[in-house]
């Protein structure tokens, strides 16, 4: 009883006592994103026919969607708070694709660093930024042939007032430790981020003024990093993931946070605001159960079993033969209970919880003032609305 009564408590003063603002604080008329599979809404699948199939997408888009999720990643529930349809891929040329209201560059498996041959994505933030630059150039020399291409490219005036959304480096990190110690990943920080200010500063001075930039995640957490890691030298922490990964996560994003303020120092007129993903995700893990989740590592769809539900030697969906039985990765009865979704990436309730947060503004450097009506009308609501009532 004294749980539930905090639990009331809590929800009390996160919808009564917090103020509900205008929108007008996180209203853009266009969206450009860029990074990797946490935002990726069909680019990898599209652009090098990456197989996103089933049960992906099921939970929401009842089939693939080319999101490497069981339904709706952070960018789309950001969409929605928005009032803006989700963003179409930049490389999905197929069902005539709208880019009024922006356009995604980010793709499953990229890094900062410039892609190699080992690469999953051979679309590195730097071509991303490229892209930009070309569909930018291309869709100012349409609409000045024709006007009635409007209703289909954004504006130039759009192009300057958009927000740049940014999630990415979370692979730089992760691909570096299958050769490098700790520290030597802990060194390549720096080279990383020198990588993204390139970017970052190629867009501004293409006229980009308002940029939003997510910090990297809590990667020791993930399923696949748990497994391969928790045998060897690295150690786990009181949650059960992995020390060395996090440890690297946090100097990244101390960095990275480091580099925002550096923008609004040398980028006049630029609003830069740094988002702290990893927070939220590691709060969400390590109090999962009050959020109405019951499993925050194993992942939904995979193979094993408990604690993790992972394999290495097959992907969610897949049916492959493993120590003489044909078996297949299928995912658990109810994805609104899991964190993880197929050992890499997070449910469409996890991204949902995370995104909820990120409205609150609490997370945002600088703070925000979001809309916080958004969390009273969500799923999430009820969900935690259900949680406290089993107290």
């Amino acid at each position: 009883m004294a749980l539930k009564a905090f639990i009331c408590h809590i929800l009390a003063i996160t919808f009564l006592v917090l103020p509900i603002v205008s929108s007008a604080n996180f209203s853009f008329p266009t969206i450009f994103n860029f990074g990797d599979s946490n935002s990726d809404t069909g680019g990898l699948a599209a652009g090098i026919a990456f197989p996103v199939g089933p049960p992906n997408g099921q939970t929401y888009f009842l089939k693939p969607s080319g999101r490497f999720s069981d339904g709706r990643l952070i960018i789309d529930f950001l969409m929605n708070a928005l009032d803006l349809p989700f963003l179409n891929p930049y490389l999905d040329s197929v069902g005539a694709p709208n880019f009024q209201n922006g356009c995604n560059f980010a793709t499953g498996g990229s890094t900062i660093f410039p892609a190699n041959a080992a690469s999953t994505s051979p679309f590195s933030f730097g071509i991303q930024v490229a892209q930009f630059v070309k569909f930018k150039t291309r869709v100012l020399e349409l609409l000045a042939k024709e006007k009635k291409l409007q209703d289909y490219l954004p504006s130039e005036e759009s192009f300057n007032q958009a927000l740049y959304m940014f999630d990415v480096g979370q692979n730089d990190l992760d691909g570096a430790f299958y050769s490098k110690s700790e520290d030597q990943v802990l060194a390549l920080i720096p080279i990383i981020l020198t990588e993204f200010e390139t970017g970052i500063k190629k867009l501004y001075n293409g006229g980009a003024r308002n940029f939003w930039i997510h910090n990297t995640g809590p990667l020791g957490c993930l399923p696949r990093i748990i497994a391969k890691f928790e045998n060897g030298s690295s150690k786990l922490d009181q949650f059960g993931c992995v020390t060395s990964h996090n440890n690297a996560a946090n100097q990244f994003n101390m960095q990275l946070h480091d580099l925002c303020t550096k923008f609004r120092v040398q980028l006049p007129g630029a609003n830069v605001t740094y988002v702290d993903i990893f927070s939220i995700k590691l709060d969400l893990i390590s109090n999962y159960s009050l959020y109405g989740f019951k499993q925050p590592l194993a992942a939904c769809c995979g193979y094993g079993g408990l604690p993790l539900n992972f394999d290495n030697r097959i992907a969610c969906g897949q049916t492959k033969i493993l120590n003489g039985s044909l078996v297949t990765a299928i995912p658990c009865n109810n994805t609104a209970e899991y964190v993880n979704w197929d050992g890499n990436h997070y449910t469409e309730a996890a991204n949902e919880y995370v995104s909820s947060q990120i409205l609150t503004g609490n997370y945002s450097d600088p703070p925000l003032l979001l809309v916080n009506a958004y969390l009273i009308g969500s799923e999430l609501f009820d969900r935690l609305k259900k949680n406290v009532v089993r107290l």
